[in-house]
């Protein structure tokens, strides 16, 4: 007897993904002050603003990864977040010596 799992695996995938957006949305509502000064000394217009738009978009698309409702859109919405996200803030190139690794 075949047992499939293919609902179990994509059932536990969107949780792992969208929990960790969700996740880091609210870790980040909890860091906002250090956030926004950050984003500010590295020049982001707005920062307050684009920081809490990306507070919403990381816990509302994680939540419809999580749901199965519009997946598609809200993984493409998370990918060019994080486009634009990681090079602001892991600029590792940045950095000189053993925090450079």
């Amino acid at each position: 007897m075949l047992l499939n799992f293919g609902n179990e695996i994509l059932l536990a995938a969107r949780l792992l993904l969208g929990g960790a957006f969700v996740f880091a949305g609210l870790r980040n509502v909890q860091n906002a002050t250090f956030l926004t000064q950050l984003m500010t000394t590295r020049g982001v217009p707005q920062a307050r603003l684009m920081l809490w738009l990306g507070i919403v978009l990381q816990i509302v698309a994680g939540v419809l990864v999580i749901s199965g409702v519009w997946t598609a859109a809200a993984a493409l919405c998370l990918v060019l977040f994080l486009i634009v996200a990681t090079p602001m803030f892991h600029n590792f190139w940045g950095h000189q010596g053993p925090e450079r690794a």
